[in-house]
């Protein structure tokens, strides 16, 4: 057992197959991430927002943590390996390698619609919109720096759009969102006696 231990840890250390053994790694980073990610927020939400015998919460939280899982390895599998065999066909890496091989596994694995998967791609989307204006700071495109303090703008103009979607245009937010503000600003409106003014919500 010690020998073949350690021929592994030599096969590791010699940088041989160091391609194939970055795809297996990522795969299995994919799962650990997905799971450390989806597990406990699952749990949360579960536990708060959601009622029915314990057998069926326990499995909706497994499920959850499972797609979660299994998508974001599925995805990190196929991104490295698209991108080493774009960089094998070009016999170097070039910058658009990464957004074709993203492009393909973001349409064969986040492209299926689930509801982790909407969440997940709208997590993105608001990241990815914050990063390119840092961008196109950075390029010159958008001067820098701007004029007065800009976050609390960013700030002033999120919310004001979504509580004005809300409240006038609510079926158009994803479910959890309608769900949480329904929660925050609709159902604190309602009571009619202490308990549930102030120890649960109706």
């Amino acid at each position: 057992m010690a020998t073949s231990l350690a021929a592994v840890n030599q096969l590791l250390a010699s940088g041989r197959y160091h391609t194939i053994l970055s795809i297996i790694k990522g795969f299995r980073n994919g799962v650990v991430y997905g799971s450390k990610i989806r597990f406990p927020h699952a749990l949360v939400m579960t536990l708060l927002f959601k009622g029915g015998p314990i057998k069926d919460q326990v499995q909706a939280i497994l499920e959850a943590t499972y797609t979660h899982a299994k998508n974001l390895a599925t995805f990190v599998f196929t991104y490295k390996t698209l991108t080493a065999l774009l960089c094998e066909i070009e016999s170097k890496p070039r910058e658009y390698h990464s957004f074709i091989a993203a492009f393909i596994g973001g349409y064969l694995v986040f492209g299926k619609y689930n509801k982790i998967n909407e969440q997940i791609n709208l997590y993105l989307l608001s990241r990815v919109l914050y990063g390119l204006v840092r961008m196109f700071v950075e390029k010159g495109y958008i001067p820098s720096p701007p004029e007065g303090k800009t976050f609390p703008w960013f700030g002033a103009i999120i919310w004001g759009l979504v509580l004005w979607q809300f409240e006038h245009h609510q079926h158009t937010l994803q479910p959890s969102l309608q769900s949480s503000m329904s929660y925050l600003y609709h159902d604190s409106n309602k009571w009619d006696n202490f308990k549930n003014f102030l120890i649960y919500n109706r």
